[in-house]
């Protein structure tokens, strides 16, 4: 997900959530083209990070890699679509926040961006958790979405490894953006994943909008998946979400934890944080830990860095999360 965070200190078991079948992909760019060359320069940091405060507790994942196995911290900073400078700036602030895992989207089209900002910080590897994804959906069959998949994990640790000048030689974690539309498809994807980790070039496996079925398909096979990132928010939690990959062993990371929330909700969260001298935003997150989840911010703003990762330090009365709960009740997954 340490250095300064300091998250191993504080690493806690928690449980984690159930799937939700998402079928309404959204518009995607394509995986990088070229497989790159890595690079193995010895560069020193341009810029030193200083220690903070602050303190983020982490889940313990279970895996079969042979590779050793880090906390995953609870607070992440995923990359969005833009370019590279920005990419560059804010996994930078990031860093000077607290933040140290990071969810790095082939989506974003600007890993290069990220790798370079870890590769100028002077924040040892061993101590920043980073996870890069495979968009291998639109494959058809097992074979098909085997090569698509396969080429698409040598590709980000390609880009990274030689943006960083190989300090990111490994990856902590590696995601599939979305399942395949067919059983087969979703073999493929799993069975290229798991050699990938046989490589030595990952230690977590983890998927994306996945429901119970695809679940149980990766599972089958094996290595069980350890994440399954989720919209799940106060404004979206189905019942049975977290209770579902827990029972299976996975744990949820919400990709939308206040996109839906705030607009609708805002007021209400706003009123519960003055009783804790926090924000409407800070609520809502902490609302998803508490309820055994993780999230994954997608800041652009400085002060919201701060403002995200700072959710560690209070909990909020079983009155309060009762009330925010029942501001969406739950819907059955289908």
């Amino acid at each position: 997900m340490k250095n300064i965070v300091k998250s191993s200190a504080l690493a806690i078991v928690l449980s984690s959530a159930n799937a939700l079948d998402v079928t309404n992909h959204h518009n995607r760019r394509q995986a990088l083209s070229a497989i790159a060359a890595t690079s193995l320069l010895t560069v020193k940091p341009k810029y030193s990070i200083a220690e903070t405060s602050v303190i983020v507790p982490s889940v313990n994942l279970s895996t079969p890699s042979s590779l050793p196995s880090k906390p995953f911290p609870l607070a992440s900073f995923g990359l969005q679509i833009y370019d590279n400078d920005t990419a560059y700036k804010l996994t930078t602030t990031a860093l000077k926040a607290g933040y140290r895992n990071f969810f790095a989207s082939v989506l974003a089209d600007n890993q290069k961006g990220f790798a370079e900002a870890i590769r100028d910080s002077n924040i040892p590897r061993d101590d920043l958790y980073i996870c890069g994804t495979v968009l291998s959906n639109r494959a058809r069959g097992y074979k098909d979405a085997f090569t698509k998949t396969e080429k698409g994990c040598l590709e980000n640790l390609n880009v990274m490894n030689k943006s960083s000048n190989g300090k990111i030689e490994y990856l902590d974690m590696i995601m599939l953006d979305y399942p395949c539309v067919d059983v087969e498809g979703v073999k493929g994807q799993w069975d290229a994943f798991a050699k990938f980790m046989e490589e030595k070039s990952v230690v977590h496996l983890a998927v994306s909008n996945f429901s119970p079925a695809e679940l149980d398909v990766c599972i089958e096979r094996g290595p069980v998946p350890t994440v399954n990132q989720l919209p799940f928010s106060i404004a979206n939690h189905p019942r049975g979400m977290i209770d579902g990959n827990k029972k299976r062993n996975v744990h949820v990371q919400s990709w939308s934890p206040l996109s839906s929330t705030m607009p609708r909700y805002k007021s209400v969260l706003a009123d519960i944080g003055k009783k804790y001298d926090k924000t409407a935003a800070q609520v809502g997150l902490r609302w998803i830990v508490q309820n055994g989840g993780s999230y994954c911010v997608q800041s652009k703003k400085e002060s919201h860095f701060g403002e995200d990762i700072n959710v560690f330090d209070f909990e909020l009365s079983s009155k309060d999360m009762d009330l925010l709960s029942g501001l969406q009740p739950p819907v059955s997954l289908g």
